[in-house]
Order: structure tokens, then C-alpha cells, then sequence
């Protein structure tokens, strides 16, 4: 599961990376801070189901806090792009190819409006709606121009076969656009014969490609400065269409290395936190501040409930737990629900066993629902917090 973190240079990329992923890339008040991809874990947190069984859970990845359990996801934080850049401009093409290895991108805006889109400090921009618009385009027109280099004979391919879906998702192979992806564009838009298409075919073509293989939610970056809460109404009303969350990733980073130090009590995601030691004057208010202004105001960081709102909502995941004993809920060395699986909705039990291993996919005979011990066949949907006991053939 991997999440692309993009957006322009210097609006806090690699701030929410850090507060997401707890490590140190490099970041500063100026353009490009970042020019190679930092990659890192990131978590999505749900209820833990090892509540029901009055006993501690032993996650083998992942961790669990409180009953709350949190599950690896993989976060890129990608060199920010500048306008042009599908012309080659700044990072351009390098850029570009990175994110599309992502299912979902998470576009990091300065809602404060202090950035302009070439990553330079303005405090006269007020408007960041540009930062909206300008992702789209380079995305757009990047894509675009792939399909340009030779769709003469693509077009004539594909309005040719039987399968058109199949031509043009092998010329945009290794970008995560898959058939399926393609077919249902077709189908949605009612496109005609590709060899009737004009220029600006293929470039709402693209455009509704993009929409579905790289979906997308907006974090409202530094919602605590001046002019940002007026700035994200502003976005709310203009893009009806978009999911835009306020964030302060500072302010999560900030609570989590408090945390690590043992000064307080924080679980990423909830809107307070719990003093454990006395700090000096001015961590406490510095904390204080954080406490009033960004955790009560906003019901939190933003952080946490955008990674989750890309998994679950964006891309339609659910968490299951594989166990061996039907029973105890435990792994064959005796780990209570050891190990969390993050997996499409409306998958079935033998997915999940292909999703173990491929041994197990191939071994598959039934499974067990462990909470109700309803046997499962192949094509029995799961439900999230679902916790599983799969049977193999020998």
C-alpha cells in the first residue's frame, strides 16, 4: 500500500512526512529541501478487536495503544513540483514518474496562503487555489504527452481491437493504471472509436484517468496561521467536489517527539494529551498552545485522520486479522492477533489467503469467521475487523 505525498516545494511536505513516519528528512523555509523521494511508514488507526477477548494484543507489525490499533502503510515524500514541470521544469519528469507508483496522493497545500506555487514565502498570496489547480494540470498534461509520443498507432490499435482498454493501459504500463481503470473511463464517459478522438479527447481522457487511478485528498497545511481558516472555507465552497482536511502537521510532530521523551501521554489522532512530567516554561507553553489552538479547535492534528480518510474512504480498504486458533485468536506460536491486513473492501477469503501468501492462495480449502465461527467459502465478502482463521489442504 503505498501514498504519494505531493505538492508544491516549501508548503510542509516533509514536516507532515515526519510527524506521519517519525523520521528526520530534511526540511526548511525555501524551494526544494527535498530532492530525492524520502519513503517511510506511516500508520492508519482503527479499534482493536482484542477488546473483545479481555486480553492484550501482540501485533507483530504495527503496534496497538489504548485499544486502538495501528496499521503500516507505506508514505513517499516526493520533490515538490513547480508549474511546467511536464515540460521538464524543475524536477519535472523525475517527479512525475515517482507519484504515479501511488495509489492515492495526499496533496500537502499551504491554506495560509504564504507559499505561492513556485515554493516561495509571500505573505501577499492569500489565495491557494492555485496550489489546487496546478497538481492536476501537470498530471494531466504529463500523461497526456506519453500517449502523444505515438498515439497515431495507438489510436489506430485500439480503435481496431476488441479490447481497446487492454492497448492503451499496456502504453501506460509501470504508472499504476491499470485495464480496469481504463474500461471504466471508457464506459463512464462514453468515448467513441479512438481514432476519432481530437486533442481535447485525449486530455479529458486522461484527466478522468487520473481521477480514478490517483485519487486524491488535500491536507490544509498550517491551519493555524493567519488567514488559513478563511482560506479553507474558501477552498470548501470553490472545490465542492475535492476533500480538503486542516492539518497542522508542526503541531503533530511537535506532540509525538513530546511524546518519545516521556514529557506526555499522546496517541495520534485524539484532540488532547495527558502531562506526565513537568517541562520547563516555555515547552509547556509551547504544548499549551497546541493544546487550544490546533488539538481543541480542529478535533485534532489532521494528520492522522487524513492518512486514514485515504485508506479507507479513497481507496476502500478494510483491516482483517488471520489467525490460527479459531478460538484463542492467536498465530501458531501463540501471538494474539498478530497480524493486521489491509485489503479492498468486498474482498473475499481467498484473497486475504493470496494476500498471506501464495502457498496459501493455492492451499486454499474454506476459512472461519472467528467471531461468529461461520465457515467462509471462496467467495464470502469480509467485513472489517474481521478476524479469520484460513483452512489449507495439506
Amino acid at each position: 500500500m503505498e501514498i504519494g505525498l505531493v505538492g508544491s516545494p516549501n508548503t510542509g511536505k516533509s514536516t507532515f512526512f515526519n510527524a506521519a513516519t517519525m523520521q528526520n528528512a530534511e526540511t526548511g523555509n525555501r524551494p526544494f529541501v527535498t530532492i530525492k523521494a524520502n519513503q517511510g511508514t506511516a500508520f492508519v488507526k482503527t479499534s482493536c478487536p482484542h477488546t473483545d477477548l479481555k486480553t492484550e494484543c501482540q501485533p507483530q507489525t504495527g503496534y496497538c495503544i489504548n485499544g486502538n490499533r495501528f496499521t503500516a502503510v507505506k508514505l513517499w515524500d516526493v520533490a515538490g513540483l513547480v508549474p511546467d514541470a511536464w515540460q521538464g521544469k524543475g524536477l519535472g519528469n523525475k517527479f512525475l514518474s515517482e507519484i504515479m507508483i501511488s495509489k492515492a496522493l495526499i496533496q500537502v497545500i499551504d491554506v495560509s496562503g504564504q507559499t505561492d506555487v513556485e515554493g516561495n514565502t509571500n505573505p501577499n498570496n492569500k489565495n491557494p487555489e492555485e496550489q489546487v489547480l496546478f497538481l492536476e494540470k501537470e498530471i494531466n498534461y504529463w500523461l497526456k504527452g506519453i500517449l502523444e509520443k505515438n498515439w497515431d498507432k495507438i489510436s489506430k490499435t485500439a480503435g481496431v481491437s476488441k479490447k481497446p482498454e487492454k492497448i492503451l493501459a499496456e502504453n501506460l504500463s509501470g504508472l499504476g493504471i491499470t485495464e480496469k481503470h481504463v474500461k471504466t473511463v471508457l464506459t463512464e464517459n462514453n468515448f467513441d472509436n479512438t481514432k476519432n478522438w481530437k486533442d481535447e479527447d485525449l486530455l479529458k481522457f486522461v484527466t478522468e484517468l487520473v481521477k480514478k487511478s490517483k485519487p486524491v485528498i488535500y491536507a490544509c497545511n498550517k491551519i493555524d496561521l493567519n488567514e488559513a481558516e478563511k482560506n479553507f472555507k474558501q477552498l470548501q465552497k470553490k472545490f465542492p467536489e475535492k476533500q480538503f482536511i486542516e492539518c497542522s502537521s508542526e503541531s503533530e510532530l511537535a506532540l509525538k517527539r513530546a511524546h518519545e521523551k516521556g514529557l506526555i501521554k499522546y496517541v495520534s489522532g485524539e484532540n488532547d494529551f495527558q502531562n506526565l512530567k513537568q517541562m520547563d516554561k516555555k515547552q509547556e507553553q509551547g504544548l499549551n498552545f497546541i493544546r487550544e489552538n490546533v488539538l481543541k479547535k480542529f478535533n485534532g492534528t489532521g494528520v492522522q485522520k487524513i492518512l486514514n480518510k485515504t485508506v479507507f474512504e479513497l481507496l476502500d480498504m478494510i483491516i482483517v486479522y488471520p489467525v490460527q486458533d479459531a478460538n484463542k485468536w492467536v498465530s501458531g506460536k501463540g501471538n494474539v492477533l498478530p497480524d493486521s491486513y489491509l485489503i479492498k473492501k468486498n474482498s473475499n477469503a481467498l484473497d486475504l489467503a493470496f494476500k498471506i501468501h501464495s502457498d496459501f492462495g493455492n492451499r486454499f480449502i474454506s476459512a472461519v469467521n472467528c467471531k461468529t465461527n461461520q465457515k467462509l467459502g471462496k467467495e464470502s465478502a469480509l467485513q472489517n475487523n474481521d478476524i479469520v482463521k484460513i483452512n489449507l489442504k495439506n
